[in-house]
């Protein structure tokens, strides 16, 4: 089955402005992984393939938590409606004439939401750094908004952006959702400083080799409004535990 070059557009549509924001629904995801590994396929096997096409297509538009929270259920229920129409043949409209006609105003409808949505994860970010400053007295903020906080002072040489650094990191969201670990994996890892995020260049920068670091990352110094893959919503503000161990 080959769908329309206008379905496709419809999902384009979509995707362009929904897309960034299927991290945002990570930690209902993620709470809720145990449900959906336990129990049967809904289907036999002859026909699990047809529902991993249906799977496949839901990711590709942001999959459903990202629509729960941008749409109301009412507005979800529209959104599959018109899906099925388009893919069945059984829509009434010329595909062309909706999106011409009504595209510019859902562009407009998922801007707006996303923009709130992102605003809210950002003071999320400025209320976890507030109180991890009044929690933890030897924790500075610098004016660039970074939090350093020393856990083991190193005694070697500290990096520059020219140098390359071997460490370990753990990496978690402000709810404490781990995104990256360097030690869950038990390896440690090595890059070029100057080619990372303007947090950690700047935080690694005020450590010494066999030092220890916790540095909360504001969103503007991580990975802005795109955030970063499925792992880290749009605004985000990260907390990160990096362990230098050598300076080359």
């Amino acid at each position: 089955m080959k769908l329309s070059k206008y379905t496709m557009t419809f999902i384009s549509l979509l995707s362009s402005r929904a897309g960034a924001f299927s991290s945002i629904a990570r930690r209902s995801v993620s709470s809720t992984t145990a449900r959906f590994m336990a129990g049967p396929m809904p289907h036999d096997d002859d026909k699990m393939p047809f529902y991993a096409l249906g799977t496949n297509l839901a990711l590709q538009v942001g999959g459903q938590g990202n629509f729960k929270t941008l749409l109301e259920d009412d507005e979800l229920e529209i959104v599959l409606e018109a899906f099925c129409e388009n893919l069945r043949g059984t829509n009434t409209q010329d595909p062309r004439a909706v999106l011409t006609t009504y595209g510019q105003e859902l562009n407009k409808i998922l801007g707006e939401r996303t923009s709130r949505i992102v605003d809210r994860v950002k003071k999320d970010g400025e209320e976890y750094v507030k109180n991890f400053l009044d929690c933890n007295d030897e924790a500075i903020k610098t004016d660039s908004g970074l939090v350093y906080y020393p856990m083991v002072e190193g005694t070697g040489a500290s990096p520059t952006l020219a140098n390359q650094v071997e460490v370990h990191y753990h990496g978690t969201l402000t709810d404490g959702t781990v995104f990256d670990s360097s030690v869950e994996r038990g390896q440690t890892i090595s890059f070029a400083l100057g080619g990372v995020i303007k947090g950690w260049q700047e935080g690694l920068a005020m450590m010494k080799e066999g030092g220890k670091a916790t540095l909360v990352v504001p969103s503007v110094l991580a990975y802005g409004d795109a955030g970063s893959g499925d792992v880290i919503p749009p605004g985000a503000t990260l907390k990160f535990e990096v362990e230098l161990f050598k300076v080359m």
